[in-house]
């Protein structure tokens, strides 16, 4: 496995203000194989990002040294595939489906995809949306992105997140088995599971559907997002983790994603992605 870093963990990354090229230089002294770079609508990398740009971003990355893992993004959270509000529905779709592009042209073949929320525990005036209807909505989102991921080959990888949504990894499984494509898989974090459940046991059940790995800790005893801590300092069994990937052969990329930035923390991140899986 190759180890990663989020472009969201470096200084002004969540903002989208992090210059791509010193985010990827950054990562690669730090000892990373590779970056995941993060896309929104307004900031550095967005869906407006046209071909040529990507095509500079991967040379820079050649000469750098350094690969890139996959893109990510957060932008359904605001534009939630499954408000009640159609136009934002339809927004969200619309900016998913130039982003696969942008992850195309960037040269890798994952993308990161919330399909939308039950609620959203950092944001208290956004809707509360019925479980069946955020369900409904979701599956409806995932399928309009389909031809565009199959036709230019890029996977809808979708996270396990706390959106009070897809919360078991038997459920998980399911809804993407419904759409009965290759290019529809789970991106599943590791640290996000600990509260309910096991990762090693999600890691067992989602097998081969899993196209990326997001790497966070957690400390169970805290019960809320200040749980979140790094890594090595929770209760993720990371030698249970490994174990469970090898067993179902996955071989792709590691990353982590720790945020938000703090002074230390990628230099810490490093050092303990290295000691995890090197």
């Amino acid at each position: 496995m190759k180890i990663s870093s989020s472009y969201w963990m470096f200084e002004g990354g969540l903002e989208g203000k992090r210059p791509i090229i010193e985010a990827m230089t950054e990562a690669k002294k730090l000892g990373f194989d590779a970056i995941e770079l993060c896309i929104a609508g307004q900031g550095v990398l967005t869906d407006k990002t046209t071909k040529e740009e990507c095509k500079n971003i991967v040379s820079e990355a050649k000469k750098i040294g350094i690969e890139i893992s996959s893109v990510a993004s957060g932008e359904s959270w605001g534009k939630s595939p499954t408000a009640n509000d159609a136009k934002i529905r339809k927004q969200i779709i619309e900016f998913t489906k130039k982003a696969l592009h942008v992850t195309k042209w960037l040269g890798t073949d994952a993308y990161l995809f919330v399909p939308g929320a039950v609620d959203v525990f950092f944001m208290p005036d956004a809707d509360v949306i019925p479980y069946d209807i955020c369900y409904k909505r979701a599956k409806e989102a995932v399928t309009k992105l389909i031809p565009t991921a199959e036709e230019i080959g890029v996977a809808i990888a979708i996270e396990n997140v706390w959106n009070k949504f897809l919360l078991s990894p038997l459920e998980m499984k399911n809804f993407i088995d419904d759409f009965k494509s290759k290019r529809v898989g789970a991106y599943f974090d590791v640290g996000n599971v600990l509260l309910t459940g096991y990762p090693e046991q999600w890691i067992k059940i989602l097998g081969k559907r899993i196209k990326r790995v997001h790497i966070k800790d957690f400390r169970k005893s805290a019960g809320t997002a200040e749980g979140f801590v790094d890594l090595l300092d929770g209760d993720v069994d990371f030698t249970a983790v490994k174990k469970a990937l090898a067993a179902i052969g996955y071989k792709g990329f590691v990353t982590a994603e720790m945020i938000p930035y703090s002074p230390g923390r990628p230099e810490k991140t490093a050092k303990a992605m290295k000691k995890i899986f090197k």
